[in-house]
């Protein structure tokens, strides 16, 4: 099975700057929508959410402008989980032109599933992980993502 994909819009004038590219928060804003798909498609929609009082906070992203994008253009957002434990989730989104192969834009995020009431870490329902480990076992055939684990940093001086 490919990443799934897990959201679809078009970039709208609003979301575009003086050069007529994308602007960089819309970038993080599409991914974010990604981001709550997938946690509908793991069964953590609002009712879920609301029922169970635990959701999932963002740890850490890292986010890759790798082409531009432009006003108009249909694109889509392929989402890959890279691995998981019981309360954390690490998953990397890519953005494209629908329909296209090409890589725009690279989304590396670490979730952590938390209990709205203290807040404090608390492990995935057995649902969730179920959920999680059936997307992960079709996903096993998928090449590392050549975005993730990277390091903000200049070269050292010599």
């Amino acid at each position: 099975m490919p990443a799934l994909t897990t959201y679809q819009t078009r970039i709208i004038p609003d979301w575009v700057d003086y050069n007529g590219h994308l602007r960089d928060a819309f970038y993080l804003l599409i991914f974010s929508y990604a981001t709550d798909a997938l946690m509908d498609r793991l069964g953590m929609d609002s009712n879920n959410r609301e029922a169970s009082g635990n959701s999932l906070f963002t740890l850490e992203l890292h986010l890759n402008y790798l082409h531009e994008v432009k006003l108009d253009a249909d694109v889509e957002v392929h989402t890959q989980i890279i691995g998981h434990d019981s309360k954390r989730l690490h998953l990397y989104h890519s953005l494209h032109l629908a329909g296209d192969a090409k890589e725009l834009a690279g989304n590396e995020q670490m979730l952590l599933h938390v209990d709205l009431a203290g807040p404090s870490a608390t492990p995935f329902s057995e649902l969730t992980l179920g959920k999680l480990q059936a997307i992960v076992a079709e996903q096993t055939d998928l090449p590392t993502p050549a975005y993730i684990g990277r390091v903000i940093a200049l070269p050292p001086k010599k």
